[in-house]
């Protein structure tokens, strides 16, 4: 053993001897100190989140964002983004121009130089030059300049044009005075982004740059910028121009406009304002429309007009605001359902967009991806719940839709948490089956049904009728719940409900899957009374609100069960109605000689009257029954939709309205 361990303890040190790892030893002279831009080429993605296209294109956003606080401030009314052939990018804008004189603490460099060469120089510690700002660690221009192969800078100020020239962060001479010029004054900077840090296939998309450009003139109206592009760099991008002038008077309410397009919304008008901020210099401006149709969720927020795409204290704000302003009216309003939406039902249904101009923000990190201010929470929502509430007050119809609205989206929130629970409760197509479903044995779905029948008595006789082999009974007991005028949490806790969900093994909504389902045909077979024509809505009711795919992909029929049974002598026919019945006496017994005042009539109570021979042989054997398919008509889904809510809504005036329009129509009402 000791052997052993003085051969591994040799081994140990020889490996050392032979390593090529770091070496034992650290002394002072290990520390390195890196000067001026050395710190952002060695890590640039400390500054600008990674050296990919979204590192790239944070270049082009620093350099416009100074443009735009210099227009924020008053100073600048037009900015120009030019993108050139050979891939460097221009930004130039009419505002003071950066300082051109000598920084008194470097007396042998202008402060122009300053700022481009060294980390954390600038203009925005303060509010002395401005009050808001985006750039506010004075690293902005330098990173720039440190991670371009070249940057050229003019400065027009004072009447005098001056120019520098840089490669990798490095100046190329001093400060030039180019002359005398007239009718021009600002900043303009040219960079062409390093291959050595980007890649030499990296290349600036003017999709983006144009996304970023047209962002920019929407948040702040009184700006203009001028958009333009090689032609050879848009290749079959039909969707960039050229060049574009962009100013928009609506600000965010064109903004959110455009990015809706034609799509409808849950009222006629966005929900847009802009107003100052209590308390200190800074407002907050935003749109908010609900859209009712696609992918409704866009949510775009800016600082001082920095894209925050990871949101922050003041996207907190607008969410609460929209979710407690919301309620607040629905309680108001006496609508006890409002006691289910949640601030998610409220907001994640929402297209907004949210700008926010403060003298102090707390960006998270260099890159400025979400907002951190405390203040910035309260400060948005109590601005935006002020106007919100009187927004709802002053149009009591729209308020009332956007409710309803939202009510559904709560709903449809509770039905996928059940659903989730069915989900849960299912182990490998095996569920948990009502007690009283007589299944079939086929275990394939093709060539099965389901029959849902009225009652345990027709349950019963349905059960006797059945194949066994392809035909399962679910018995409902009566008229089960209408979900159209329910509320969710109702819905949920309805045993008939749940019970056809577990026998029917498929989820409710967007989460319906074809595959699920454990049948081939649906079938609703009810009474061929009043009262049965009714069971036979509420459950069409339920399919097209609940699973309106079942409906779509063809599985849901009528079953067409006789009301009337006619005899004479050894002819024996069935009538669905008393239409039928009339027609059947004119036709199949009037050649018999005034036999018809002989025809021995029976009315049937119900399926749980008929023998289950007789129910088999009309209603369920399907070489001799006859079954309605219910769909849909194309392009007829809007007023299904309607007709559904008058119908089986939750406002009864709606009902009486179409009572009301059709009663000329009835021609024998029988009382």
């Amino acid at each position: 053993m000791n052997d052993l361990f003085s051969l591994s303890k040799g081994a140990g040190k020889d490996s050392k001897r032979t390593s090529s790892g770091p070496s034992g030893k650290y002394t002072a002279r290990d520390i390195e100190v890196l000067e001026g831009l050395e710190p952002v080429r060695r890590r640039p993605g400390m500054y600008i989140g990674g050296v990919d296209e979204n590192g790239l294109h944070h270049l082009a956003a620093e350099i416009l964002d100074n443009a735009m606080d210099e227009a924020v401030a008053g100073y600048a009314s037009r900015i120009e983004m030019s993108l050139a052939a050979d891939g460097s990018l221009t930004i130039d804008d009419n505002g003071r121009g950066i300082p051109v004189d000598k920084h008194p603490k470097c007396k042998n460099r202008s402060a122009l130089e300053v700022i481009l060469t060294t980390l954390h120089s600038g203009a925005k510690f303060s509010d002395k030059v401005y009050h808001t700002a985006g750039g506010l660690h004075g690293v902005g221009a330098s990173v720039v300049n440190a991670l371009s192969e070249r940057l050229t800078v003019e400065v027009a100020r004072d009447g005098h044009l001056w120019s520098q020239s840089f490669e990798r962060g490095i100046a190329k001479g001093k400060l030039k005075d180019a002359g005398v010029v007239r009718n021009r004054r600002g900043t303009k900077i040219t960079f062409w982004p390093d291959t050595k840090i980007f890649g030499e296939g990296a290349r600036f998309r003017p999709a983006r740059l144009y996304r970023m450009a047209r962002s920019k003139a929407y948040l702040f109206r009184g700006v203009e910028i001028r958009w333009e592009c090689d032609p050879k760099l848009l290749g079959k991008d039909a969707a960039v121009p050229t060049s574009e002038t962009l100013h928009f008077s609506g600000g965010l309410a064109d903004y959110l406009a455009a990015e809706l397009g034609e799509r409808t919304t849950a009222t006629p008008a966005p929900f847009a304002g802009r107003v100052s901020l209590p308390g200190q210099r800074g407002e907050a401006e935003w749109a908010v429309a609900w859209p009712t149709e696609g992918d409704a969720r866009l949510m775009s927020s800016y600082c001082n007009t920095v894209p925050t795409p990871g949101g922050g204290t003041h996207v907190q704000g607008l969410r609460n605001a929209l979710a407690k302003g919301l309620r607040a009216y629905g309680e108001l309003i006496g609508n006890r359902r409002v006691a289910q939406v949640m601030p998610e039902d409220v907001v994640d249904s929402t297209s907004a967009v949210l700008s926010v101009f403060i003298p102090e923000p707390l960006f998270h990190g260099q890159t400025k991806d979400k907002l951190g201010n405390p203040e910035a929470a309260k400060l948005v929502e109590q601005v935006v719940r002020d106007h919100f509430d009187h927004w709802l007050s002053g149009a009591p119809d729209m308020a009332n839709g956007l409710l309803e609205f939202v009510i559904q989206r709560a709903e449809e929130r509770l039905a996928r948490k059940a659903d989730k629970d069915v989900a849960r409760k299912t182990a490998t197509r095996k569920l948990r089956l009502p007690g009283k479903l007589a299944d079939c044995s086929r275990t394939d779905a093709k060539g099965t049904e389901l029959l849902l029948v009225e009652g345990d008595s027709a349950g019963g006789t349905a059960k006797q009728a059945r194949n066994r082999e392809t035909q399962a009974v679910l018995p409902l007991r009566g008229k089960i719940l209408n979900v159209a005028s329910a509320a969710s949490g109702k819905m949920q806790a309805n045993q008939e409900i749940s019970d056809l969900l577990l026998a029917l093994g498929c989820q409710t909504g967007e989460r319906y899957k074809e595959g699920e389902l454990r049948y081939e045909k649906v079938i609703i077979m009810t009474d061929a009374d009043v009262d049965g024509a009714h069971i036979a809505s509420l459950l069409m009711t339920f399919f097209y609100r609940q699973l309106p795919g079942l409906i779509r992909d063809g599985h849901l029929y009528l079953a067409m069960p006789p009301l009337y049974r006619l005899t004479h002598g050894a002819t024996t026919v069935y009538a669905r109605d008393d239409a039928h019945k009339d027609q059947l006496l004119k036709t199949t017994f009037a050649g018999h000689g005034g036999a018809a005042r002989k025809v021995e009539i029976s009315r049937f109570k119900g399926l749980g009257e008929m023998p289950a021979a007789q129910l088999k042989s009309t209603t369920m054997d399907p070489a001799q029954r006859t079954l309605l398919r219910v769909v849909v008509a194309d392009g007829r889904r809007r007023q299904t939709d309607d007709l559904v809510e008058r119908l089986m809504g939750r406002k009864p005036e709606l009902r009486l309205e179409f009572i009301q329009e059709h009663a000329p129509e009835v021609e024998d009402l029988d009382v």
